[in-house]
C-alpha cells in the first residue's frame, strides 16, 4: 500500500491521479499507523509552511516521518519541510535533510513556474531520464545545493531539484505535473527497495 500523507497541503489528488495512472493505488490519510504500515510514503504538498508545519506537529506527523524505513518522497513543499530551515515563516524544518531553504532572490521573476531540464542527476529515481527531458516547477523558495542533491536545475542562482538521503527521496519540481519524464520518476519510485 502506498500511504499520501494528508496535512492540509494542496495537490495530493494530482498525486493520487497520477498513481492510479501507474496503476497503483494508495491512501490519503494523516494516521500514524497507516503511514508507518505503508509500503511506499508520498510526502506531497503545496501550500505555506508554517501552516503545514503546525498540522504536521498537531498530529505528531512531523515526529513520525524521520524515523519512517520505507521508501518516502517528498514533493515541492514536503521536501521543503523535509529540509534543516525554512525562510517561508521561519520555519525550523524536520532536518532529514540537512540544509536550508532560502527565497530566490528576483522578485520579478518568481515564483519559478514552468518546465526546466534537470542536470547531474544520480539516484535511482532518475533511471530512464535524460538531461533533454524537463520537468515541471512551481515555487518561490529553493533548497541550497547540497551533498544530498541528487538533481540540480539552474533557475536565477543553481539549486538542488532533487535530494536523497537513505531512504528518503525528494523533488521540489511536481513529478505527478511532468508528463511522461514524472510518470517515469514515480515508476522508479514505485519499484524502489531499500
Amino acid at each position: 500500500m502506498i500511504a499520501i500523507i494528508k496535512y492540509n497541503a494542496g495537490n495530493v489528488e494530482s498525486v493520487q491521479n497520477a498513481l492510479l495512472r501507474l496503476g497503483a493505488t494508495s491512501v490519503v490519510t494523516d494516521h500514524p499507523e497507516q503511514i508507518s504500515k505503508a509500503d511506499k510514503v508520498i510526502f506531497p504538498g503545496v501550500g505555506e509552511a508554517s501552516s503545514a508545519m503546525r498540522f504536521l506537529k498537531e498530529k505528531r506527523l512531523d515526529q513520525l516521518i524521520p524515523d519512517l524505513r520505507q521508501p518516502v518522497l517528498g514533493i515541492c513543499l514536503g521536501q521543503q519541510l523535509m529540509c534543516r530551515n525554512l525562510e517561508e515563516g521561519n520555519v525550523v524544518g524536520m532536518n532529514i535533510f540537512p540544509v536550508d531553504v532560502k527565497r530566490f532572490p528576483a522578485e520579478d521573476i518568481v515564483p519559478h513556474m514552468g518546465w526546466n531540464s534537470l542536470k547531474n542527476f544520480r539516484n535511482p529515481l532518475f533511471k530512464g531520464v535524460s538531461e533533454d527531458d524537463n520537468v515541471y516547477f512551481v515555487h518561490s523558495y529553493y533548497c541550497e545545493n547540497t551533498p544530498f542533491a541528487a538533481a540540480e536545475c539552474d533557475y536565477i542562482l543553481p539549486f538542488a531539484a532533487a535530494l536523497q538521503k537513505d531512504n528518503f527521496f525528494a523533488t521540489q519540481f511536481h513529478p505527478e505535473k511532468s508528463g511522461k519524464t514524472g510518470a517515469v520518476i514515480l515508476q522508479n519510485f514505485l519499484e524502489l527497495n531499500v
